[in-house]
Parts: C-alpha cells; structure tokens; sequence
C-alpha cells in the first residue's frame, strides 16, 4: 500500500494536481485506524487508502478538503467524548462509531504555480529567472526561441498557441512581446481561462493595441481581465525591477484568490448539514447516505446513522427540531 500510495502521489504531482495526504499518528482502542495508516484525497472527495471506516473516513475527507481550500495542514482528533479541547487539533466528537480515539494529520500537496511567459524580451527573460527562484514552472512560448533564450525554463514553445499546455488555475500568464507579436499573443493569452493575465507596456500603448483586438472580434469584457502595466507600480526601471514587480503582483494575487481546482475542497455551495444521530457535519454536494422523512431530506455521516433514523426518524426528528 505504502508504494502505491506514494506511486499515486508522484503521478498527481506530475498532473499538477492538488490533493490532500492523511495519515494516522495516534489512537486509542477500539478503533480500526491504526499508526501509518495512510490515504490520498482528492479535491471532489475522493480517497485512496484507508485511515479508519464508519464515521472516520466523512470527517477526514471533510478536514482535507478544508485544508486543500486554504493551504494549512491541521491534526484532526476523531473522539467519543471530549472533556477539554487541545489547542492546534481539530476536534470531532462522535458518538455513533465504535469507540476508541484517531488521531490524523492532514497535509496538503499544492501544484507548483505555471508561470508562463509570452516574448523573449530581456524583461521575459529576467521573469523566468526570478521565477525559478521561486520554484514556479516556467513555460516560455516565443517564436523563434529556444532554451538557450531560457535556461531556466522547464517547457519552451515556439508558437503562440496555449491550447495543448497542461494549464492549472494556479497559473500565471504574463505577455513580454514588445513589439513581436503582440495581438497574437494577447489574443492567445485570453482563450486560457486564468486568474491573472499581464501586459509589459505602457497605458497608451496597451490603449492602442486592445483597440486592434476590439477589431478582431475580442470584446471588452474579456480585454478588461488584462492587468497593463504589468506588476505593482514600485517605479521599476530595470528589467530586474519590472520582473520584481510582477512576480509581487503574482503572489499577491496567488495568496489572496483560491484557483478553482482548490476551491473545490471548501464546503459546496449547496450546504452543508447536521446529521441528526450523531450530530456530524455532512456536506450535501457529496453526502452518500440520505433518507426522505415527511417530504425532507436527511444527511447521514455513514449507513449506521442512517439505519438508525429509519428505524425511528419520528424520535430523530422531533429532537432535531428541539
């Protein structure tokens, strides 16, 4: 199981997938979870592994898309009864499975950011040397180019077209043409669906140039997701310095926006609900056990709770409503 998983681990890195690793660090019997035990989760809730069964596993898939939306890892504490609650652990009391106390730490495995980089320009660059520096996955698309333009880049293109790029919402397209293909690479940079996409020129000439676009059927709407000048306005002169600045404004953004593939991992905007056996809480979006009573839906944590209910959902429901 341990190569597997990891096996699995390496292959969603290479993909730029997000997932979340699980793994048992302490327990108290009687519990099915033991110490190593393992599991990957993915955004939409899905696991590979095993950290427990019943009840276990709703509260971990739940915690690790909490910690995949923002980027934290955390020590999630699975409990019959709690007298006091730890700083620093997650704590879920529940009281419909078996006994005995999990302990699991939770980390997240982010992709590393696509910075991608259209033009050769001395400012391009600088940006994919600054860059690399900061770990991103540079991808340099220029006519005419190749590596000896971007030692440092880990893809370089030829021509500007993006479509078969393997692109994440953790991308960042910055265009540093200078006069070698603006339009085209503009236009390409739009047909990608990314937080953040820049242009290295001056306001009148990006005025100048998105009327062109306007021309060629580009609407304004989609024009207006263009950030020019690009970077914070830091009075950058030197390349070193325009690059300095973007890469500023990429992290600001990064950090301030959750890209969609992460997003994923919060509660849905369905809802979420209370599980009226245990007192758990479900998310909708991907609850696996419901029953109807008395034309409303209930959501039940694991097939125990929802057994229970159906035996007596009148008893369930008049001490919900209480």
């Amino acid at each position: 199981m341990f190569d597997v998983l990891f096996q699995k681990a390496s292959d969603l890195n290479a993909q730029g997938q997000p997932f979340a690793l699980a793994i048992v660090v302490r327990h108290e019997t009687p519990i099915s979870g033991k110490p190593g035990d393992k599991a990957i989760i993915l955004a939409d809730g899905s696991i590979q592994g095993w950290i427990g069964g019943g009840c276990t596993q709703p509260v971990i898939i739940s915690e690790a898309r909490k910690a995949l939306a923002d980027g934290q890892p955390r020590l999630v504490r699975v409990t019959p009864s709690s007298d006091h609650t730890e700083e620093g652990i997650v704590e879920h009391t529940m009281t419909c499975h078996s006994g005995g106390t999990l302990d699991i730490y939770i980390e997240p495995v982010l992709p590393r950011p696509n910075l991608v980089i259209l033009g050769k320009s001395v400012v391009a660059q600088t940006l994919a040397r600054l860059g690399k520096v900061l770990n991103y996955r540079i991808i340099a698309v220029a006519p005419d180019t190749g590596p000896e333009h971007f030692p440092d880049a880990d893809v370089v293109e030829s021509a500007f077209d993006l479509s078969s790029l393997p692109f994440t919402q953790q991308t960042f397209i910055v265009v540093s043409t200078q006069g070698e293909g603006d339009e085209e690479a503009l236009a390409a940079a739009l047909k990608v669906d990314v937080p953040y996409v820049a242009f290295v020129a001056s306001q009148k000439k990006a005025k100048a140039l998105f009327k062109e676009l306007q021309e060629m059927g580009i609407s304004k709407e989609e024009l207006a997701r263009i950030r020019t000048p690009a970077g914070f306005n830091i009075q950058a002169h030197l390349p070193e310095e325009i690059a300095v600045s973007i890469l500023a404004e990429i992290i600001y953004v990064m950090r301030s926006t959750k890209p969609s593939a992460v997003v994923e991992g919060e509660a849905s905007p369905a809802g979420d609900a209370i599980d009226p056996i245990c007192g758990m809480t479900v998310d909708i979006a991907t609850a696996k056990h419901t029953a109807t009573y008395e034309g409303e839906t209930y959501y039940f944590c694991c097939p125990a709770c929802k057994r229970s209910f159906e035996k007596e959902p009148e008893t369930y429901v008049l001490v919900d409503s209480e």
